[in-house]
């Protein structure tokens, strides 16, 4: 059975090269695992979403909230899927930084990554949108 999990969470080190080694760990260990998804980051904040068989998921959501690189880690939303919408990815990237603001504006009260400001259903619109318009990188 295949699940989406999208949670959020707040950088304890939001450098270049953290976020760059927190992609990397992932990529590596998704491929393995079978997972997929996207991650977008700009402010300290982190906003993931994560698909694959219900048991992964979970596994990787648990070790996710014990991670000494993310503090504040909140479930944002979850749900049985029939099929994969970020299957392009092991794990795509979203810098807000360099998303158009009006982008952003579009879904909270101001043009910035804030999962925590805003419902789960909002965010993965979010997420669609980004997708639709290009703004994820890191193809498979």
């Amino acid at each position: 059975m295949l699940v989406r999990l999208l949670y959020a969470s707040r950088a304890v080190d939001a450098s270049h090269a953290t976020v760059q080694a927190i992609l990397e760990t992932a990529r590596a260990h998704n491929q393995a695992s079978g997972i997929t998804g996207i991650l977008a980051y700009g402010g300290g904040v982190f906003m993931q979403a994560i698909e694959g068989g219900r048991q992964t998921v979970s596994d990787l959501y648990g070790a996710i909230q014990r991670s000494p690189r993310h503090k504040d880690v909140i479930l944002l939303h979850y749900e049985e899927i029939a099929e994969r919408r970020f299957g392009a990815w092991t794990m795509g990237l979203v810098d807000a930084s360099r998303v158009n603001a009006s982008v952003l504006i579009k879904y909270a009260e101001r043009a910035e990554l804030d999962p925590y400001s805003v419902s789960g259903k909002v965010s993965m619109a979010l997420l669609e949108e980004l997708m639709a318009t290009a703004n994820i990188v890191g193809h498979t």
